[in-house]
């Protein structure tokens, strides 16, 4: 038996193993490991055939963990590129500078305290007046309302398009419009913290531009002024000013989205994943 996340799901697959006398195993991912105590952390570990996980820092995290003959495998979600084929042309090369062609900021997520939307409502208030932009934001969520007011507040309401849940074709036009893409996230109060977004990834391989925090998995995808550019989490000031570096030039945005694409595509293509999870299913216990 396999369950998806290690929380609730695992401990009904553990118990089922039992009644069947059946191995078990689990895929991990983010939520679910944070959220969980570290005793039944533990337990899992100790009664599953193996886990895979995500990003390497959660690897990292349920290895010590674990007993040193528990497999816990580094398995990348992956972007599948037949899903999300390269954009058809290339992004814009405004600069801000002109109010009637401002420079267009995507952000896709749920408004939930780890996707820090609100640290981007912060930063978007610190770009200079001069530097022309808009925001499109794509999904749902408890905090979205929050969100609006707190825009409203900030003077920012007419720039901002909230567009609400999306199906996955009305996304990818999303992320072909856009200039750039940001996701500053950061770990929130319960301790829950994303591993790597799969929306990142899936920005990459649109070639757009993107800028994201020093959290979790994120590092394994974007190497700061390489393939994107990282701040800190809920360092404000540090995301205006990536934000206003980005809008203003051009270029930086392609050399970024040129480079991330090509590391979303490679080093995380899902086809590897894949092969590794056959492998494992494939073993006898």
């Amino acid at each position: 038996l396999h369950a998806h996340f290690l929380h609730t799901p695992a401990s009904v697959t553990r118990y089922a193993a039992i009644l069947r006398e059946l191995p078990w195993s689990c895929s991990a991912h983010a939520k679910d490991i944070w959220t969980t105590p570290e005793w039944e952390k533990r337990e899992k570990l100790e009664a599953c055939a193996w886990v895979t996980t995500c990003t390497e820092v959660n690897a990292r995290h349920l290895r010590d963990l674990a007993r040193a003959d528990r497999p816990v495998d580094l398995i990348y979600h992956g972007i599948d590129t037949l899903r999300f084929p390269p954009p058809p042309s290339a992004h814009r090369t405004c600069d801000g500078a002109d109010p009637l062609r401002p420079v267009s900021i995507l952000a896709v997520g749920r408004a939930v305290d780890k996707k820090g939307f609100d640290d981007l409502l912060a930063a978007l208030a610190r770009i200079p007046p001069d530097r022309h932009w808009r925001l499109v934001h794509i999904g749902g969520g408890p905090l979205l309302r929050k969100l609006k007011d707190t825009a409203r507040g900030l003077g920012l309401a007419d720039r901002i398009h909230w567009r609400g849940p999306q199906a996955q074709a009305a996304v990818l036009d999303a992320y072909r419009a856009a200039d750039i893409f940001a996701l500053p996230c950061r770990v929130a109060a319960d301790g829950d913290r994303d591993g790597l977004p799969n929306v990142l990834l899936e920005a990459q391989s649109q070639k757009l531009a993107c800028v994201s925090t020093r959290i979790s998995g994120i590092p394994e995808l974007i190497h700061d002024d390489v393939t994107g550019l990282l701040v800190e989490p809920r360092a404000v000031a540090l995301l205006a000013d990536a934000l206003t570096r980005l809008i203003a030039d051009p270029a930086l945005r392609q050399r970024l989205g040129e480079a991330g694409f090509l590391r979303a595509t490679s080093d995380f293509s899902l086809d590897a994943g894949e092969d590794r999870l056959a492998e494992r299913f494939a073993m006898r216990h």
